[in-house]
């Protein structure tokens, strides 16, 4: 099964990939709960189940432009860094021997197909190809082998980072949270639809394939994530875990590659779907702003 949120004269709605086009959830059901992938996430299978019957009915086509992000408002997104031994070691890192994880909120995801905004603090501005898991039923002390039992399905992101910003401090926050930086979709697949245990998964810039891999290159696998997460918090309904990027992305290559106004950014998961993005300039971003890498502070702290 296949959801997608579609931004409609109403707001935004869930809906289903149908036999043809898409079908509003909520209109289908009578049910105005329905309109929010939350609702779903939170009310577990038999919400599912509602939805799934469905996907036999004639829907409407939708325009790109149309689709929000796949998950709207996740509570948190949970990422790995590090994930892949390739990224580890363009970056003149170690392989990991610990899942190094990260926080992003919930302000900074985007829609499949929406402008990707450049901040106006950055010229050292990225691409990540992930794989990204959005939970269902969640839990506390998830075990690998239970952990498909605790996810809703899979999504495509781009984990769009301000390498400078990232890279000023020791921790990465500030690089990964400007706003409407992690574009999501372009839509949310059930597990029942597919194994993402080796995908194909890649990043073209331009029309130029800059990252190519496999998920199974991950040092720390999809259920393996579920249960290092939940180690230490539990995981609730609609929360996403970024599963980490593979080699090749812009700050490694020599020169470096970053996204400039105009650039198209391309993130592909075989089986689940391509999300696409133009570049474009922040506007209305202060031109003098006391808080840039690299640049002297104005004052002290």
């Amino acid at each position: 099964m296949r959801l997608a949120t579609i931004v409609t004269p109403d707001g935004p709605r869930l809906h289903v990939r149908a036999r043809s086009g898409y079908v509003d959830v909520a209109e289908a059901t009578g049910d105005a709960r329905f309109s929010s992938l939350q609702y779903v996430l939170e009310s577990g299978l038999a919400a599912m189940d509602t939805i799934r019957a469905l996907q036999d009915s004639d829907g409407r086509e939708v325009e790109p432009a149309d689709f929000g992000p796949a998950t709207p408002a996740p509570p948190r997104i949970l990422c790995l860094g590090l994930n892949y031994s390739e990224h580890a070691l363009e970056g003149g890192r170690e392989v990991p021997t610990w899942p190094d994880a990260f926080v992003r909120g919930a302000d900074s995801v985007l829609g499949p197909y929406a402008d990707l905004v450049k901040p106006a603090l950055t010229e050292r501005f990225d691409y990540e190809a992930e794989l990204g898991i959005v939970i269902g039923a969640g839990g506390r002390y998830i075990t690998a082998d239970k952990a498909l039992d605790a996810i809703a399905g899979f999504v495509v992101l781009n984990d769009a980072s301000a390498r400078d910003w990232q890279r000023a401090g020791s921790q990465w926050t500030a690089g990964k949270n400007f706003e409407g930086s992690m574009p999501i979709g372009p839509e949310v697949v059930t597990t029942d639809e597919v194994d993402v245990s080796d995908l194909a998964i890649s990043s073209t810039l331009n029309g130029q394939v800059m990252q190519s891999a496999r998920t199974s290159q991950m040092l720390v696998d999809v259920p393996s994530a579920v249960e290092f997460f939940s180690s230490f918090t539990r995981l609730s309904p609609g929360d996403v875990i970024a599963t980490g990027t593979p080699g090749g992305v812009g700050f490694a290559r020599t020169p470096p590659v970053w996204m400039h106004p105009g650039d198209v950014i391309e993130i592909t998961v075989e089986g689940i779907g391509t999300i696409r993005n133009r570049i474009v300039a922040e506007e209305g971003a202060p031109g003098d702003w006391r808080w840039q890498p690299g640049a002297p502070l104005k004052s002290g702290f």
